[in-house]
Order: C-alpha cells, then structure tokens, then sequence
C-alpha cells in the first residue's frame, strides 16, 4: 500500500471514519487511479471483488472523501462528475472527443485571484482552470 493512501487512513481515522475494506478499496482506486475516473467506473472495477457494493455506496463513500478534502469532485458539462484524489493546486486539460481529462501543472495563477479582487471587491477563495483539446489516441482516429 502507498504511503499516501496510508496517510489517508489514518486521516479517516483520526477523524472518527470506519476503515471498512469497500473505504480502502475506493480511496486506493481513486489515488493510484490517474484518469479521474466516474462513480461508475469505480463501482465496475471494485464489483468483482465486492459484490455486494451498490453504486449508492460508492457515491455515499466519495461524498465523504470530499467533505474530508481528500478527494475532489470534478463536474464539466453535462458529463458525469469525475473524481481526483490529487487536491493540490494542479489544472485540467481534457478532451472533446472521448472526455479524458489529464493533469499539468502551472505556477499557481494567485496574481489572476489578486487582480479578481482587486477589480471586483470579491474576496476570492479559489479558481480553476479547465483546457479543452483533443488527445493523442483521438487524433489518430
């Protein structure tokens, strides 16, 4: 098990959260998974092992990882949410075609929410930053 994943079980448990096995396998699936993948796609790779798990506790268990800050909630469009457990200041760039979404990094754009400020008298709690392309793979096709 990664150091992070088991950083974040003592997290949960810090805070009072069971450790059930279904817990542990969506937090592993969600943190050593890189495409940040639905609900869906997480209860149809866990079902095999966990057959009794229901997409409802699936949702329930990520709705939890988000209330905590371990995980976000991505939402672009009508598309599904999809989830990251990368929550440090990182962008998306995603494509039209088939919806992948990948990670890059940026020097964080806090002269962007300085200025927001500044012009609009908001207090700015934070951003993002969305790109849309086409991938590699859909390119080709």
């Amino acid at each position: 098990m990664s150091t992070r994943v088991q950083h974040a079980l003592d997290q949960l448990k810090i805070n009072g959260v069971r450790i059930t096995p279904q817990r542990h396998a969506i937090l592993t699936f969600l943190m050593e998974s890189m495409g940040h993948p639905t609900a869906d796609e997480i209860y149809r790779s866990l079902e095999p092992r966990f057959p009794n798990m229901s997409v409802a506790t699936v949702y329930n268990n990520l709705k939890m990882f988000i209330e905590a800050g371990m995980v976000r909630e991505l939402t672009y469009g009508d598309n599904s949410s999809r989830f990251d457990a990368d929550v440090s200041n990182h962008y998306h760039v995603i494509c039209e075609k088939c919806g992948k979404i990948k990670d890059f990094m940026y020097p964080s754009l806090e002269e962007v929410e300085r200025k927001a400020e500044e012009l609009t008298g908001f207090r700015v709690r934070g951003h993002r930053m969305e790109l849309y392309g086409v991938c590699n793979e859909c390119q080709d096709h």
